[in-house]
């Protein structure tokens, strides 16, 4: 099967979109994350609604992001305090900024295959190809335009090599400023950490007086309201969200211990942006965390529910297709193709067959379902029962279609 043209989508509601062409597509994509919702939730679009007729933006402190700030702090571990930015890319780069200005230590550690915004300063090993993973690891740039200046800047690691970060900081401890993560690596496999890994790095960085930060973009406000860090239960000293936080509007969340969050408070580190707290954000911020909190999280319970579903009814179908994987905790998880059993770090993401998985994708976008061509897979409060049936059904005939 050929690759269609670049798609182009005209409208979306529940767990549905549809193209140019008007071709109904069964959406697991949920617009790479945000839309945990659904796609146009109706409640999420009043309350948006409600809050532009106020105004759509007022460059001052206003009541709703006072409640949004009070409301993250008493689901999230880690916050005392909340800033809200727009982006992913810009709360890393302020909270790195962050970290450099409390230590007084010029550089940070990263992982292999995790990405953190595509700001230049953390634009290192993102996707390296193997042959620069397997030695000493280095940072490899991610692009061109980079300066390579800035590789002076920061360590990479294995994920889930915790004997390797120990060696790390044995010897390099004083220069770190920080030690930034994805509590799951979802860009890359959506590998859980191992057992004790979060937890040790937790330790490393009480041992060594480095601040440990919590990329939570993607699975923020997805997991649960707690994020990660609620879910395996270790809190760090920061931590960014986005994406779900906002179902689709331009919203994150900069958040972290009071003791060192202040520093932003005391105009000592510089953050700012025209647009943050815009009404229209703010409000849909507040709608998601209200509506999937509701009846003690009653939505998460359903997310969950049928993510694990979808995800162990796809893993069951390797009787066709054995080299077929499938992993992740469930609201996000990845599929793919490949001869390892388990991917617990980037290199073994690099055994999965992307061709294949290229040709699943387009099998499946012939039956009327959308999916990342990277693996990675979202399920959505608007997804029922109905959808996942339709979507194992398709992944079954799909892959007895496919090329062994």
């Amino acid at each position: 099967m050929s690759a269609p043209h670049p798609m182009f989508y005209t409208h979306a509601k529940g767990s549905r979109i549809w193209d140019a062409d008007g071709n109904e597509l069964l959406d697991f994509t949920l617009s790479q994350g945000p839309c945990i919702l659904g796609h146009s939730h109706p409640e999420l679009l009043d309350r948006v609604t409600a809050a532009l007729h106020k105004g759509q933006l007022f460059a001052g402190q206003h009541k709703d992001e006072m409640e949004l700030a009070e409301v993250i702090c008493r689901v999230v571990p880690c916050a005392e305090l909340v800033r809200l930015s727009l982006s992913g890319s810009e709360a890393s780069h302020a909270l790195l900024r962050l970290a450099r200005h409390l230590t007084g230590r010029p550089k940070y550690l990263k992982f292999i295959g995790h990405y953190h915004g595509w700001f230049d300063n953390v634009s290192f090993s993102v996707s390296p190809p193997r042959a620069q993973t397997n030695e000493a690891p280095k940072p490899i740039l991610w692009g061109g335009g980079i300066p390579t200046s800035l590789s002076d800047e920061v360590l990479v690691l294995p994920w889930n090599d915790l004997a390797a970060v120990e060696a790390t900081l044995a010897s390099h401890a004083k220069e770190i400023a920080a030690i930034i993560t994805e509590p799951v690596m979802c860009n890359q496999g959506c590998i859980e950490p191992a057992p004790g890994f979060l937890e040790g790095l937790r330790r490393l960085c009480d041992q060594h007086g480095i601040i440990l930060i919590f990329d939570e973009i993607i699975s923020g406000f997805r997991l649960g309201l707690g994020g990660a860090q609620g879910h395996y239960g270790v809190t760090p000293d920061l931590a960014l969200f986005g994406k779900a936080m906002g179902a689709g509007f331009p919203i994150s969340a900069l958040t972290g211990k009071r003791e060192f969050m202040e520093a932003f408070t005391r105009a000592e580190v510089y953050h700012a942006g025209t647009l943050n707290g815009n009404n229209a954000s703010v409000a849909a911020s507040l709608a998601v965390i209200d509506i999937l909190g509701r009846d003690d999280s009653a939505g998460y319970r359903h997310i969950w529910r049928l993510a694990t579903r979808l995800r162990d009814g796809l893993a069951a179908l390797s009787d066709i297709r054995p080299d077929l994987r499938v992993q992740g905790p469930g609201p996000m998880f990845h599929v793919g193709f490949s001869p390892r059993a388990r991917a617990t770090t980037y290199e073994h993401v690099l055994d999965y067959d992307k061709d294949s998985y290229r040709r699943f994708c387009l099998g499946m976008l012939s039956r009327g379902v959308r999916l990342i061509e990277r693996g990675l897979w979202y399920v959505s409060l608007a997804h029922d029962d109905a959808d996942i049936d339709y979507a194992l059904a398709a992944a079954r005939e799909t892959l007895q279609e496919l090329p062994q």
